[in-house]
């Protein structure tokens, strides 16, 4: 593969905010601790080993040899799995939902963009050990999230009526989807068909697939990860400063302009109850369960939440926290929009005295075959061109490759200029004469318009296949009319290619924030 890197800002497809925050923007300072570079990483080993206990780590160390339990592991898990508990042990985390067979190709890409990552602290700090850590969200309730993919142009769909946290359901249907398949794919038939959660099949694929890379996955709904958490939960139930401080935050944010992306509560718990996982309201001196009956007094919450903590559930402004907390965490991999969420989040941190992670953008790619490569090329169209809108590269090609100028721009022009001399003329006689000739203008103007467009399909007739083969491509590239990587699933590109995750993990450079595209 070769590859050539497109800077973000030249693919239209980004939020200012993300731009802005890579370029470090002075306005968005107060929103994130250290810049997502190399040389921030020093000081943020500094501030996270300050602030780690070891008993987090020796609990992080018993849950997950304990989730691992009955997985066959390759040596490079195993040795990151121990070196946890050592202090000059760090991971470098991303997270995703549970899509089935993975979902989108942009999860693929986050997990070899931790990798990589991972590999690169190496060499920078010999003597410390980086761990790629992939963080199920498995306490998730949003089915129709990730019960669906597509792949060669296809929807398949999980069909279940199955409620609640979505790490927690059973696999029972996936065998259908299974069999709608192209072709067996043992990574999965093995997951799905073994694993009676789908939080087990998860953790069974992507150690799977990212095994030999030391990838290891933490699974958080756990009741002694959430004891670590709990202080910090019973605040939120009884003090809610997590919304107040990211309110204030999305207030600072929206008058500097930026769109938030999240939305905090009085409480940003959720309570989880067999297939269910319900919001907690505070009315008084009570809270509530929404949508059970269920009701605790302060005393019965206090003694609920020490005797179970994990039937309590972060939400998406605790959850970031929470990974801190349980992990020697030194940046997290996401995308714009978990970028965008992670700025509205730092007074949080602040406030629980919980270093601030380096908020790493994944890596963006675009997987380009060969017979799309050929049509690019005979086309004359780079990869920043495909960017644009469809229609404006046909017009684009269509201009490049006529005999004549299709343009009547300059024909108007000086049509516009006659027409404002003999206005200047009418006038001096007659100024009601006026408004007849900007009419008689602008009705000139439209049929000067008409004939432009005229020439213009004229033009297209004469290249049809060259504006078929535009087509293609961009339907190839941006299914749907979205990225490629938001959209496919990478089996498409896995199944004639099974060395794409080492392609991936070698020509990433997770410290490299622009637009990877591969060339086969």
């Amino acid at each position: 593969m070769t590859v050539e890197r497109i800077a973000l800002e030249a693919t239209q497809h980004f939020s200012g905010v993300f731009l802005d925050y890579l370029a470090e923007k002075p306005a968005l300072g107060a929103f994130y601790g250290r810049p997502p570079r190399m040389n921030s990483v020093a000081d943020q080993m500094q501030a996270k080993a300050a602030s780690f206990p070891q008993a987090h780590r020796d609990t992080l160390v018993q849950v997950l040899q304990r989730q691992y339990e009955g997985l066959e592991v390759t040596e490079a898990v195993k040795g990151n799995l121990a070196s946890l508990a050592e202090a000059d042990t760090f991971t470098v985390t991303t997270g995703h939902q549970l899509n089935i067979f993975t979902g989108p190709l942009y999860f693929i890409f986050k997990i070899a963009t931790v990798v990589k990552a991972c590999r690169q602290l190496a060499a920078e700090h010999p003597g410390r050990r980086f761990v790629p850590v992939y963080w199920m969200a498995s306490e998730d309730h949003d089915l129709a999230e990730i019960n669906h993919m597509h792949l060669y142009g296809r929807t398949h769909t999980w069909a279940t009526d199955q409620t609640g946290p979505v790490g927690r359901m059973s696999t029972e249907g996936l065998d259908a989807v299974m069999d709608e398949m192209p072709e067996k794919v043992p990574v999965f038939e093995e997951a799905y068909r073994t694993q009676p959660t789908l939080a087990g099949a998860v953790r069974h694929y992507v150690n799977a697939l990212f095994g030999e890379y030391g990838v290891v996955v933490v699974d958080a709904d756990d009741a002694d990860l959430k004891r670590q958490f709990a202080p910090m939960m019973l605040s939120d139930l009884l003090e809610h400063r997590a919304n107040d401080l990211a309110e204030m935050a999305s207030q600072q944010l929206d008058a500097l302009g930026y769109k938030t992306q999240i939305y905090p509560r009085k409480i940003n718990l959720f309570y989880l109850e067999p297939g269910q996982r319900n919001r907690l309201v505070r009315e008084g001196d009570t809270w509530e369960v929404l949508n059970t009956g269920t009701t605790f007094t302060e005393a019965e919450l206090r003694a609920e939440l020490e005797a179970h903590p994990e039937r309590f559930s972060p939400n998406v402004v605790l959850r970031p926290l929470y990974q801190e907390v349980i992990l020697p965490n030194l940046a997290y991999v996401g995308g714009p929009a978990e970028v965008a969420y992670w700025l509205q989040l730092k007074g949080v941190f602040d406030h629980c005295e919980v270093p601030f992670p380096l908020v790493m953008p994944r890596n963006f790619g675009l997987l380009i075959n060969k017979r799309t490569a050929e049509n690019m090329e005979g086309l004359g169209l780079s990869v920043t061109d495909l960017f644009a809108d469809e229609q404006a590269l046909i017009k684009q090609y269509v201009n490049q490759h006529s005999a004549q100028a299709l343009s009547l721009a300059e024909e108007k022009q000086g049509l516009q200029q006659v027409y404002s001399q003999i206005k200047d003329k009418a006038i001096a006689v007659d100024p009601t004469l006026e408004g007849r000739i900007g009419a008689q203008l602008a009705e000139t103007l439209k049929e000067l318009e008409k004939l432009e467009k005229r020439l213009e399909r004229t033009e297209k007739d004469r290249h049809e296949v060259a504006i078929g083969q535009i087509g293609k491509v961009k339907a190839r590239l941006f299914p749907s009319g979205s990225l490629q990587e938001r959209h496919d699933n990478f089996l498409m590109y896995y199944l004639p290619n099974r060395s794409l995750i080492e392609d991936l993990v070698s020509e990433f450079d997770a410290f490299d924030y622009r637009l990877h595209a591969f060339f086969e």
